[in-house]
This record gives structure tokens, sequence and C-alpha cells, in this order.
């Protein structure tokens, strides 16, 4: 069943080793320390060798224009050149060349550039998925693609997919991992897995403070066992020189955008938060030049960004905006709202901020703010706790505080398969 995010909302070892066992728990909140070396993405390492350890492979590599090196090639383009030519290629939610926009894909084709098949990835089950990896006779999946850090960004459920998959055709798995822009600080609620979905299969965090290959180490441990399967063959390669503090304009990397509507750190950093107003009446920014950093609806004013305000919210600063969507909800319609900016990333909370945008917004506009009538917020959120909550009055510090003896309890399920210190 194709899983459509509109919808919902709308073999030999590598050469690089993989830690055993993993780092504590960060603390303190995400900062931009500066580094003692430079960061190098498994990616760049493996191409640094020229793809070598994985020569003699029948590879398939799932990934977006996020897999790419700091000279701008992306990585199938890099292995064939270097003479090891992968025999298929498989692209997420917008697509392998990430032409597509949010609930899109690209489809079945031949890549143009490199003549190399690619199947759609996105809304695949497990079972289509394993069909795919049996027609393309791979017998490993590369995975390199760059994630935001948030529970329903669809790509860590995209990997989790394809790693069950791979266990039951028993492909190896491998991980090039990135730095999870973000930092490595969880925080919100965790998913009931009574409101498991394409965009929140198992019970992690709303903003899960991991890597890829470490949320890969968790699947593979606790998650696939549930589904009856094994990875037997899971290899992570590192990220070299990135700290868990680090948040993503310290590490020197270029930002690619990982899909249409994330078109800046800036929006990574809110989206964990502003995105649960993808399940509401009013507009996320989809159709503007800053999609989550600006939030609204029809006959909205100034009102709320004072009500805002006068919270002092830690790390964030809001100005009343007016705006007029391109696409999305209210196309052509004017707007009014807030564009929130993020003044101190080591202090922001982007869930807390979100809740308190969304209990001032039921109070400043009861007669325009809603939830979409799907229930998508309880898809979004986690379970149904966040909408009744607020439905029912309750202020933002009473909200947060419900999920915080989950969430120390995700922290510490999560400890053991953190690489980065």
């Amino acid at each position: 069943m194709t899983v459509n995010r509109r919808k919902f909302l709308a073999v030999p070892a590598l050469a690089v080793p993989v830690l055993a066992g993993g780092s504590a728990v960060a603390q303190a909140a995400p900062a931009q320390n500066p580094l003692e070396s430079e960061v190098l993405t498994g990616a760049e390492q493996l191409a640094a060798q020229q793809w070598r350890p994985l020569a003699g492979r029948k590879l398939g590599v799932l990934s977006n224009p996020t897999g790419v090196l700091a000279n701008g090639d992306h990585i199938v383009d890099s292995m064939v050149a270097a003479g090891v030519r992968p025999v298929a290629a498989f692209g997420p939610e917008h697509g392998f060349r990430g032409s597509a926009q949010a609930g899109g894909s690209e489809g079945d084709y031949t890549d143009p550039r490199t003549g190399i098949p690619v199947y759609d990835a996105y809304g695949a089950d497990a079972t289509k998925l394993a069909g795919l990896f049996t027609k393309a006779g791979l017998d490993t999946v590369v995975f390199d693609i760059a994630d935001v850090g948030a529970r329903f960004y669809t790509y860590i459920w995209s990997l989790y997919t394809a790693m069950v998959a791979a266990a039951e055709v028993g492909a190896a798995f491998v991980v090039l991992d990135r730095p999870n822009p973000i930092g490595g600080r969880a925080a919100g609620p965790v998913l009931d897995p009574k409101f498991a979905s394409g965009v929140g299969r198992k019970p992690i965090a709303q903003q899960h403070g991991m890597t890829v290959g470490e949320l890969a180490r968790l699947y593979a441990a606790e998650f696939l066992p549930e589904e009856g399967v094994k990875l037997d063959k899971l290899e992570v390669v590192e990220v070299r020189g990135w700290r868990r503090d680090v948040l993503f304009p310290a590490t020197g990397l270029d930002w690619i955008m990982p899909s249409p509507n994330m078109p800046t750190f800036d929006t990574a950093l809110v989206y964990p938060g502003t995105c649960l107003f993808e399940g509401t009446l009013f507009a996320e920014g989809r159709g503007t030049t800053r999609p989550f950093e600006i939030i609204g609806a029809p006959g909205v004013d100034w009102h709320w960004r004072d009500k805002l305000e006068a919270l002092d919210l830690p790390g964030v600063k809001f100005r009343e905006t007016y705006f007029v969507p391109t696409f999305s909800k209210f196309v052509n319609e004017t707007c009014g709202g807030v564009e929130l900016t993020v003044t101190d990333p080591r202090s922001f909370d982007a869930i807390t901020t979100a809740v308190a945008m969304l209990v001032t917004a039921k109070q400043i506009a009861p007669a325009t703010f809603g939830w979409r009538p799907d229930h998508a917020i309880d898809l979004l959120s986690g379970s149904d706790r966040l909408r009744t909550s607020i439905d029912a009055g309750a202020g933002v510090n009473e909200v947060t505080g419900a999920w915080r003896a989950e969430l120390a309890s995700f922290d510490r399920r999560r400890r053991p398969y953190l690489i980065y210190r």
C-alpha cells in the first residue's frame, strides 16, 4: 500500500570500523562548539578509497540528492566513475533525484546519467521492497540519506523498511552515516504504537537526537525482532570528527535540501515542532519561501505574535507577518500569523515552542484554529494526548510535562546504540 504523506498529513567487512559500544547520552542542549578535526561523512571516507570496500558486491543504493560528496558528486555517480557500479538505485519520498513534492515520488525509471535502473521505494512495504531487491539481484543495500532529526520525516522509516526487506532476502546492509543536523538531544513525546503510521512506525521520540547509523543499530536490535526477522550483516560507516553537541553549521558541510520544503538549516531546527501545524487548519508555510518558519491563517493578526512574545520563550523570537501561499493550504489567500526566528539554538526547544504556538493559537483565534478532521495531528505527535490536552485547556507546562517520563525511558533505551560522544 502506498503511503502518501499528504494523505496522512496531506558479506566482506568494510575498511572503516564500526564501534561496538555507545557513548553516554548528551545532557546539555546542542551547541555550536568548534571541532577539533574535519567532519568526514561515511560516504566521503569510502569515496576516498575509490569505493574499494564495496567492490565485488551487487549493490542497491537507497539515496536521494543528499547522498552527495564534498565535490558535489552524488555517491552513485562517484561509484560508477570508480568502476563500482550498483545494480540498482532506490528512491524514497521525493525521489532518487529529489524532484517530487511532499507525498510524492518519481516512480520507476532508468537513470539517464548512469543507465542504472531506479525503483520507487516510497510507500513500499517490506514485502514489496524485498521483491524489488530480488528483482534487482542485489546482495548489499547501501543507505545514504541525510535525516533532519524528526520522527515524522519519512526517510528514517524508509531506512527501517529497507532493513526489514534486506533481512528477508539475506542481504547485507551498509549505512553511510551523516551528522544529525540539529544535534544529539532527544525531546518530545514517544510514539504510542497504536498510532503507528507512515510518519512514525516505532516508539521513538519526536526529536530522536540520533544519526541514521545509530537508528539503524537501534532498529536492528530492538525493532526488527518484532517483525520476526534478523539482520545478520549491518555495517555503519561512521562520521569522523563529529560530536553530538555540534549543530550543522559548525560541521563545514554543505547544506543540501533533504526535501523541497527543507531549504535551510534554520528550517530543520524548527521542523520537529512546527511540523505539527500540518495536523491543524493553520498553514505551516508550504507555498512560501520559509516553510515551517511562517505559520498562520486568514484572519489572524498581531495578537498572536504579542501573545507569544509575552511568554518569553527561550532561544526564539516572533515577528508578525502576512503571506499568500502559492500551494498547499490557503492558496492565493492572504494569511496572517508569525515568523519564528531561533536566536539561541542552545536554549531553543522546537517542540515546547510549537506547543506554545498551538495553545496560544487556540486562545486568540478559536473560530479559525482547529485540527484537521482526519486527526493527522495524532499521527504526527504519536498519540491523541496532545490534541485532547489542548482541547481541554491544558497549558504549555502541563502538555510538555506529560511526556517527561517516557522521554527519559527512551533516552535510556537508545543509549547502547549511540556511536558519537
